[in-house]
């Protein structure tokens, strides 16, 4: 099953870039293997798919220890500062730096181990409480110039999520937005290539609106069952 969904997946990316003058090539499907197992990783792996992301440091922990560098990890959850050092060792991306502080952490525990981490903003654009993101663009331009000099920090984009809702042109807005503010910090000097936006719900809006990454889940594996 995962394999036939990879497939369609593929397909359908494919079909929507080239309706946008897109190239498919320039879009990377990040499978969310969040409460999957191993198994489930692997067929995914057997099927050619060889980017995931997990949004806990302890679950990317235990899977890295058995996987390792046989796939690229990205971070995309919310990342406590003392769980930092978990995902400077295990992640090749970090999508969800949301405040200065977490980016100092970051730069701090790459440091140690004398690695270069690539990282993404998380930029709020939905105005929901319940999700992480920064929202001043002033804030923004501080942690993006941080970053940028950072020795041991690559900054490669933005990410976002969308509004949890229908309404499609709320979800475009907010993926418009964050289009608009990457090309808003490149005009600033920065050279921004990344835009991790769209998951299975809304992936097709967002490579509409400029996504370089996409972060799906239940398309590839299923609903998840979680853990009580």
């Amino acid at each position: 099953m995962i394999a036939e969904n990879l497939q369609f997946l593929n397909n359908r990316i494919t079909q929507i870039c080239e309706r946008n003058n897109r190239k498919p090539e320039n879009v990377k499907l990040i499978a969310v293997s969040k409460n999957f197992g191993i198994d489930a990783i692997n067929q995914a792996i057997k099927a050619g798919q060889f980017n995931f992301g997990e949004n806990r440091a302890q679950e990317l922990v235990s899977k890295f220890e058995i996987l390792g560098n046989k796939v690229i990890w990205h971070f995309i959850g919310n990342l406590q500062k003392n769980k930092v050092k978990y995902a400077v060792k295990t992640a090749e991306y970090i999508h969800s730096v949301d405040s200065f502080s977490l980016a100092e952490e970051i730069q701090k525990s790459s440091a140690k181990i004398e690695k270069v981490q690539k990282v993404l903003i998380e930029i709020k654009t939905s105005g929901e409480e319940t999700k992480s993101g920064v929202t001043n663009k002033t804030e923004v331009e501080r942690i993006a110039e941080y970053c940028w000099n950072a020795p041991n920090l690559d900054l490669l984009g933005l990410m976002t999520i969308a509004p949890f809702t229908n309404d499609k042109n709320l979800i475009r807005k907010s993926f418009s937005y964050l289009r608009n503010l990457k090309e808003e910090l490149n005009d600033k000097g920065y050279s921004l290539k990344e835009l991790s936006m769209g998951m299975t719900n809304d992936y097709e809006i967002a490579i509409e609106e400029g996504a370089t990454m996409l972060r799906i889940g239940s398309a590839i594996f299923g609903e998840r069952i979680y853990n009580q």
